[in-house]
């Protein structure tokens, strides 16, 4: 079908878009509306949700609903809840006070519950189309999904630079107050894409329904994975998945507000600096660093094995957290927030497409599909969540809100304590994982 890879490419574009409005400013918005100490809640949710929601909608996938439908449909439900908070943002903003902080929560659990199974949809309708269509997933989806990284740093700098003062729109890189990085319309911006991308859905290809050999209740379910726990091998890594997990959305939920803390230094020079006023935008260069550093992960596999790739990721994550412990958004401090940002495209792609490989190449035919499925949930859910809440805990025994509103206090501390952690799996994992690399695969 002619121009049907352009099409799949906006669709990942939108994708990704509808999370990089929010994912890793919110936490400035819920600082300013008086939820900052549940920052933590906020991004776990996202993690607990995702143990449950994508296989109960990829069952729904499987059985009754054509994937690019259910896709629209997710992003249907996700962007009204996002215009919902958006709503509430401005309506308490409007009477002077904060939003209702449980009704909030309440209507952001429902946003996430039906975007988190997207992710997964998404990849699930493109492979669909692309195979029905004669064409070869391994060669042609990773140019498409590199749109998706594209997409949220899109959005990320949209919501960085727009601005809305007195009812004046404008795009400025100076420093404001009316951002949306700061405000609600962050919100607003995540749901009219979300509800674009419902109405794009309903243009695309069918993907037809395919019949199943009749499953147990476990097997549906991917229960059955669980079994792999009995091999040691197997069991450490997934043991080391979630310890690594426990990383991931620690910088997603404090960086933003971390560094927009610099507005409120007493040094004219870090207060004004454009670090400090322009966090998501900053915080954009590791997704930028993501999406380059997937083409560096085949020539590491083959010259180096899993396991060290594996391991370059986990030290990885120490130097992330280790630049920012040291940085400031000031020259020359803020190279070293540059230098985090570059690290994180390491730290994220060399254990997630490595891990996902181990799991691929360890695993029999049978269970493939629920080890990885198994792997996302020790990694993006039990991991992310606990990782997320622990974070929140450090956070907030370290820093306090001062007067105008910035979460200071010392940031450093909290940012070598989970250098150190990610120093010890690093460690830990060298020690007690064994996997040889023969130098003919990976």
């Amino acid at each position: 079908m002619k121009h049907l890879k352009v099409r799949l490419t906006v669709m990942n574009f939108l994708e990704f878009a509808v999370w990089g409005a929010y994912l890793t400013c919110m936490g400035n918005y819920l600082v300013k509306a008086g939820m900052g100490t549940e920052i933590a809640w906020f991004y776990a949710l996202q993690g607990i949700v995702s143990i449950f929601m994508p296989t109960l909608m990829g069952i729904v996938g499987d059985k009754w609903v054509q994937p690019q439908r259910l896709l629209g449909l997710c992003h249907l439900g996700a962007g009204l809840a996002m215009i919902a908070l958006c709503y509430m943002g401005y309506s308490a903003s409007a009477a002077g006070t904060n939003p209702n902080e449980a009704a909030f929560i309440a209507v952001y659990t429902v946003s996430v519950a039906f975007y988190m199974p997207t992710l997964a949809l998404a990849n699930t309708t493109a492979f669909t189309i692309l195979k029905d269509n004669g064409y070869d997933t391994v060669k042609d989806f990773p140019p498409i999904r590199v749109f998706g990284t594209v997409g949220f740093i899109a959005t990320m700098w949209f919501v960085n630079c727009a601005t809305l003062d007195n009812g004046t729109f404008s795009l400025t890189l100076a420093p404001s107050e009316g951002k949306f990085q700061y405000t609600y319309m962050q919100f607003l911006v995540s749901g009219v894409l979300g509800v674009i991308l419902f109405l794009y859905c309903l243009t695309l290809p069918q993907c037809k329904l395919v019949s199943k050999p009749k499953q147990s209740l476990a097997q549906t379910l991917g229960l059955d994975a669980f079994k792999l726990f009995k091999r040691r091998k197997m069991a450490l890594f997934f043991i080391f998945s979630m310890l690594l997990g426990m990383s991931l959305q620690v910088t997603n939920g404090f960086a933003t507000p971390f560094i927009t803390s610099f507005k409120g230094s007493t040094d004219p020079a870090i207060a004004n600096s454009f670090g400090a006023n322009n966090a998501t935008m900053l915080v954009s260069l590791s997704q930028v660093a993501e999406a380059l550093c997937i083409l560096l992960i085949p020539f590491f596999l083959k010259r180096y094995g899993i396991k060290t790739v594996m391991l370059i990721a986990m030290f990885a994550w120490v130097l992330r957290f280790g630049f920012f412990g040291l940085g400031n958004p000031a020259f020359p401090g803020v190279i070293l927030f540059i230098l985090s940002c570059i690290v994180y495209g390491v730290a994220f792609d060399f254990f997630n497409v490595s891990g996902g490989l181990f799991v691929d190449k360890e695993c029999d035919a049978s269970v493939r599909a629920s080890g990885q499925g198994l792997f996302m949930l020790m990694t993006n859910g039990l991991g992310a969540t606990i990782g997320t809440l622990a974070a929140g805990k450090i956070v907030n025994h370290y820093c306090h809100y001062n007067e105008g509103g910035y979460l200071v206090g010392d940031w450093s501390s909290a940012w070598f304590i989970f250098a150190a952690f990610a120093l010890v799996v690093a460690i830990a994992f060298m020690l007690l994982f064994k996997y040889k690399h023969n130098g003919q695969q990976a």
